[in-house]
């Protein structure tokens, strides 16, 4: 169980951060820009920034310096999640949680009881998978009905992509047999016609926008909230990807009070009306690195658990239907045109292999028309890529933003939603390594849960955290330990134009960094996934420890 740092040991770290400090006795590791891991065990830094990485002659290097004895430990830089939901993050902290339920009834339940004790209004949640259900069906808005039913319900599901609501929430939203979805959207429908309680992607809004909206301080509540949860993890700096205007009123805010939790690099979100204004206020940077914001991030198509991600040929389990793209190619074009006009690159959320073929196609275009293809653009996500296509990342100098933990959640699900072909470019890592490209990991927390060692284990063995199927699931496609770490470290950074100030303790750059419980690079790759992080130092500063 973790522990907040106590106030004595913020202000001992303050006063470290102010002196010339070394830890020593460390099993150190950092990847370098020449591509390489450095070994060390002392580690050096003053004033924020790493002065130097040595072994035992280094402690005579600097006689008058503040020594930590790291006992033995093992020392990392500080871990990028290229991809996550800060703010919901936070809300999944504070919200009904029914991840891992193995049935509607544990659903019902859990939801029974969380509405005992939540407050009066709507219940908010998120976690459900109906493939890790015994019937594996989406479930209905009756089946919410038995346990909750005086009080408007939304469930979101694991991946965002689709809520699930009782029969109080489609009322309150006017949502009857008349309704249609728009267009990116799908209502799923009962033998009558009648809306089952099922909103996938865009439909989503037509339950969402009677949902009162989240207060400032709500909003300044959460971000605490997921600040604390991730430096718990080792987790130093993080991607957000889709922010709203109102966030990017609070990251804005909280950076001029210095009272950001972690460093983001923060996506715009093409949907937010407000996307015209907040470009127009330029790139935004702040000079300590704790925010950068300096991205758009647009959706494709959906989700494969939910049958959103658009797909070339049919879904295998759903003959006729090949999912949905949320924007036209011209709309896409157009958002495109739009964040490189504004000095903003573009990130985009494509899933299935249409929406990958789609989106470069778009990129490969609008590049010809106004440039924009040195901003680093990247798509995030590119699970199913179809083998011709993964040249032109290359090619186009995308970046694959990709969530490791995602293969290894979706392998069961992903074979019955696609057959072998459509696999051939499934969560293709180490193809994207072998032709140049740069992986920036992360893992789209709280789609998935944020802890780093999941995603490292599962990019290293491709095996669930039971570590099946053994081998590996496709398991040519896995990383080895040196690649895996630089994707949640350098080359995450690399796709925020941060490499030359973060993901490596490198002279000069920030000294964030984590101490372990274990050696990553000598504990047995089944036990990636156990990890713990015991102490998290964010530019110089110990901000967490276990």
């Amino acid at each position: 169980m973790k522990l907040l740092v106590s106030l004595s040991v913020l202000l001992c770290s303050l006063m470290v951060q102010a002196k010339t400090t070394m830890i020593h006795n460390v099993q150190g590791y950092t990847p370098t820009k020449q591509g390489s891991v450095e070994s060390f065990s002392v580690l050096v830094f003053k004033d924020g920034k790493v002065i130097k990485t040595g072994d035992d002659n280094t402690l005579k290097q600097f006689p008058n310096a503040v020594r930590i004895d790291g006992k033995g430990k093992t020392l990392l830089p500080g871990l990028v999640d290229a991809h996550g939901h800060i703010i919901g993050l936070g809300n999944n902290l504070m919200r009904l949680d029914v991840r891992g339920s193995k049935t509607v009834a544990e659903v019902g339940k859990r939801l029974r009881e969380y509405a005992k004790q939540a407050p009066e209004g709507w219940i908010l949640g998120r976690g459900w998978d109906q493939t890790l259900w015994p019937e594996k069906g989406f479930p209905t808005a009756a089946d919410l009905d038995r346990y909750v039913k005086d009080r408007p319900v939304v469930l979101t599901r694991v991946d965002g992509h689709a809520i699930w609501v009782n029969s109080k929430a489609m009322q309150l939203a006017g949502i009857n047999t008349q309704t249609q979805a728009p267009a990116g959207g799908e209502i799923l429908r009962l033998a009558n016609n009648k809306p089952s309680g099922i909103f996938i992607d865009k439909a989503e809004q037509l339950v969402n926008t009677h949902i009162p909206p989240m207060s400032d301080e709500q909003r300044q509540r959460a971000l605490n909230k997921a600040g604390e949860h991730l430096l718990g993890l080792g987790i130093t700096s993080a991607h957000d990807a889709g922010i709203a205007y109102k966030t990017w009123q609070l990251y804005q805010q909280r950076a001029e009070q210095h009272t950001l939790p972690i460093r983001i690099y923060a996506m715009l979100s093409a949907a937010d009306p407000h996307l015209a204004k907040m470009l127009g206020q330029g790139v935004i940077k702040d000079k300590d690195d704790f925010l950068s914001m300096r991205s758009v991030k647009i959706y494709a198509d959906g989700a494969l658990g939910s049958r959103g991600a658009a797909l070339l040929d049919d879904y295998h389990d759903r003959a006729g239907y090949q999912g949905l793209m949320l924007e036209t190619q011209n709309q896409l074009e157009n958002l495109l045109k739009q964040s490189f006009s504004s000095g903003y690159s573009a990130h985009t959320h494509a899933i299935g292999d249409r929406a990958n073929r789609i989106v470069l196609d778009s990129y490969e275009k609008i590049f010809k028309q106004v440039g924009g293809k040195l901003l680093r653009n990247r798509i995030e996500h590119a699970q199913i890529v179809h083998p011709d296509d993964i040249p032109r990342f290359k090619a186009l100098a995308i970046i694959p933003s990709m969530q490791p933990i995602h293969a290894t959640s979706d392998m069961h699900m992903a074979e019955q939603r696609l057959d072998e072909q459509q696999l051939r470019g499934a969560y293709a890592w180490q193809t994207f390594l072998k032709q140049g490209s740069k992986i920036a990991a992360g893992s789209d927390f709280p789609v998935e849960l944020a802890n780093p060692f999941h995603g490292l284990h599962a990019a290293i063995t491709r095996m669930s955290r039971t570590n099946q199927p053994e081998g590996g699931w496709r398991a040519a496609e896995r990383l080895n330990r040196e690649q895996a770490l630089r994707a949640f470290t350098l080359d995450a950074a690399y796709a925020a134009f941060q490499e030359y100030k973060l993901g490596s303790l490198e002279q000069g750059k920030w000294a964030d960094f984590i101490l372990l419980d274990q050696d990553y690079f000598k504990v047995p790759i089944s036990q990636i996934d156990d990890i713990q992080v015991l102490q998290t130092w964010l530019a110089g500063s110990l901000v967490y420890q276990r």
